[in-house]
């Protein structure tokens, strides 16, 4: 170590040891904001259409008023069949009962997260820890782990929940509650029979009535020929079967042709539905879908192919293959027409409208071209701007796949403004990506299928959906096989071996890395061949040091390390000293530890790697504290500390705290060490972390 570092971490050792200091550097870290709950409102605005269901409400809020804390919270299910407007009257009753749940209103739409039918429930329980204020840095990777924080997030609070498209009680009862005082609100078009012991009142929603559905009819248009003409009201609300999702479209329909007398457009209806013998509600909706321009009428039948469930002026752009303000006066028009519903963050379209796209796409594309086309140019550009996001977000790394060419036009590219907004980017289109995994995979686009993947690692780094990264590198590793791509062989495989082995499945991951090398034995001797083969050979070391074969992984890390001195990659060989030197330490070997990770550390100085100093640094002191050493170990833990804190590392901040604790103590320094405690204590609690066994949130 030099002398000028020396007298830098001595600098910042003097700030950490004192422990007088512990209250205000606690603030430095967190600020006066920190400490206020900003509850969460995850309720759209209110549309104003609203009508009726009186009678359900009521039952909901004398349900609410009459519920006992003691039984747990209470689960009011809303059940009927799709269209009904269930999701409607839960947004509707949550927005009137917002202030009697003070500490928050939480949503999650289980269809978002549902893949093959199935619900990931960890993402489910991930979803609403993130409305909680849990960042990813302090989110649980585990299912069961991630149980326990919304357990401890929401002990002794009063909160709503509303839960959207529920098809079992078994995906519910993981989302509830841990306090008796909150309510949660489940929309299913079924009875929830399988939710435990919980405290259930369930809500049939049936269709309006004629009056309601007229009333919704004038709210949606305002239109005097309704009032005019009640009998054509009436007909036109009674065709609809009393569906809100059908009435939207009829209101909107009824709009467009404002010369045309009532009777006479329900008059046009019933013959469409007598000719073709087809529902009403049927009928409407290929009226309102005939009385689009060509344009939007193609785009109407192209979304569909979407991967994911939200729409935006971008994605529809690349479906039309136009620019993004044609596709904007499309998306308008769809919503003038109500055949897509507004939300803040663009557009949904109801599953009901949805297959009737599908239908009519199914009509007039026949041989299904049109739709082909649509689905390559959405890959090729989601490919892209993933692409071009992880180049944002995690700089120039080891990747195969190239940066495709804009096929739909630049114009139409995400402009990203730095690494936060692209891995913002990366997050908020999460379902899209995956879906264009599978999507690419089952058109047979391997390469842009296993391409896709290589950004999902980066997203995955910090957002481990489990069941998302495993079901796309289970296809990226298939894709792979079936392009022949060597280098993406390997890759993927290695890839896919670490979400399996931190699930626990230790022998799947295993194979999957026995095949990754098998496949790097036909690599080459050029630099990226060689690199590609060290990082494989480090893939194996990480499995190993998860199952605690501590002699394995080093001889793994070490034959890492000479490859990666073979070809000159001077971040390869301080990457595998470091995991040398931290294997060395968790095998109880401290002084071949100590001379590994100071040699690590020196490298990281050398390179400029801040972060990676940062933690070679508490690996280190670490090691020197366990070899007796604290006066050497201090400084180190001091220079680890404020780097967290810059980074605002909030999980590295309470290891360190800990770390010194610990310090603390073996200098028989007890005051000390309560107060780092107490520190690292706050830090996890006020960011949600689970507490360890023994102490209280």
């Amino acid at each position: 170590m030099t002398e000028e570092t020396r007298n830098s971490l001595d600098g910042h050792a003097e700030v950490v040891v004192q422990a007088g200091r512990i209250g205000e550097l606690h603030q430095h870290w967190h600020g006066p904001e920190a400490t206020s709950y900003i509850p969460p409102r995850q309720l759209p605005p209110a549309s104003g259409r609203f009508v009726a269901r009186n009678e359900e409400q009521q039952r909901i809020r004398r349900a609410a008023e009459e519920h006992r804390s003691d039984l747990g919270p209470l689960v009011v299910a809303l059940t009927g069949i799709g269209g009904i407007g269930k999701t409607a009257l839960g947004f509707h009753v949550a927005r009137s009962l917002v202030d009697e749940y003070p500490d928050g209103v939480l949503y999650v739409d289980l269809d978002d997260l549902r893949r093959d039918g199935v619900v990931e429930l960890a993402d489910a329980v991930g979803d609403l820890l993130t409305g909680l204020h849990v960042t990813p840095e302090w989110l649980e990777r585990s299912y069961g782990s991630r149980t326990k924080q919304l357990w401890q997030r929401t002990r002794g609070k009063r909160l709503l929940v509303v839960i959207d498209n529920a098809r079992f009680g078994t995906e519910v009862l993981p989302l509830l509650p841990a306090s008796g005082d909150s309510l949660v609100i489940v929309t299913s078009q079924g009875a929830l029979y399988d939710l435990g012991g919980a405290a259930v009142v369930e809500v049939p929603v049936g269709p309006l009535a004629e009056e309601a559905a007229v009333r919704l009819l004038l709210n949606v248009v305002a239109d005097p020929r309704l009032s005019d003409e009640p009998d054509a009201a009436v007909g036109l609300a009674r065709g609809c079967g009393g569906l809100p999702a059908a009435l939207h479209v009829a209101g909107q329909w009824v709009r467009k042709y404002r010369r045309r007398s009532l009777s006479r457009l329900v008059a046009e209806l019933t013959a469409e539905l007598h000719g073709k013998g087809i529902p009403m509600v049927e009928a409407v909706w290929d009226a309102a879908y005939a009385g689009l321009v060509p344009e939007s009428a193609r785009l109407y039948r192209l979304l569909p192919q979407l991967p994911g469930p939200g729409i935006e002026v971008a994605s529809a752009a690349v479906l039309l293959g136009c620019d993004p303000v044609l596709a904007g006066d499309a998306l308008e028009e769809l919503e003038s027409a109500g055949l897509l519903q507004g939300r803040s963050e663009g557009w949904r379209m109801h599953d009901l409208l949805r297959g009737h796209a599908e239908r009519r796409a199914r009509e007039e594309d026949a041989d299904g071209a049109e739709r082909g086309r649509a689905r390559r140019s959405l890959i090729n550009w989601l490919r892209r701007q993933a692409a071009r996001a992880d180049l944002l977000a995690a700089g120039s790394r080891m990747t195969f796949g190239e940066i495709p060419d804009a096929e739909a036009g630049e114009e139409i590219d995400v402009r990203f403004a730095g690494k936060p907004e692209a891995l913002r980017w990366l997050e908020s289109h999460r379902s899209s990506l995956y879906g264009a995994v599978r999507l690419a995979f089952e058109d047979g686009l391997y390469e842009d299928a296993w391409a896709l993947c290589e950004p999902l690692w980066t997203h995955f780094l910090d957002h481990p959906h489990y069941a998302d990264v495993t079901d796309a590198f289970r296809m990226g590793v298939a894709a792979a096989d079936r392009a022949e791509h060597l280098w993406a062989m390997v890759r993927m495989r290695c890839q896919l071996a670490r979400p399996l082995w931190e699930q626990g499945l230790f022998d799947e991951a295993a194979e999957q890395m026995q095949q990754a090398l098998n496949a790097a034995a036909g690599l080459g001797d050029s630099y990226r061949d060689r690199r590609l083969l060290g990082s494989a050979v480090e893939f194996r070391g990480l499995l190993k040091a998860e199952r605690e074969d501590w002699a394995g992984a080093a001889l793994d890390f070490e034959e890492s390390r000479v490859i990666h001195a073979e070809i000159g990659n001077e971040y390869g060989v301080f990457l595998q000293t470091y995991l040398l030197g931290r294997t060395a330490l968790r095998g109880g070997r401290h002084q071949d530890a100590v001379a590994l990770l100071r040699e690590a550390h020196g490298m990281a100085l050398a390179q400029g790697r801040e972060r990676m100093a940062a933690r070679s640094a508490f690996e280190l002191g670490r090691a020197l504290r366990l070899t007796g050493r604290p006066e050497e170990a201090g400084p180190l833990f001091g220079a680890a500390l404020a780097s967290a804190r810059t980074r605002g590392a909030g999980t590295d901040e309470v290891r360190v705290l800990e770390e010194l604790a610990l310090l603390a103590e073996d200098r028989g320094e007890a005051h000390a060490a309560r107060e780092h405690r107490t520190a690292a204590r706050r830090i996890a609690d006020l960011n949600g972390a689970v507490a360890s066994d023994g102490q209280s949130s």
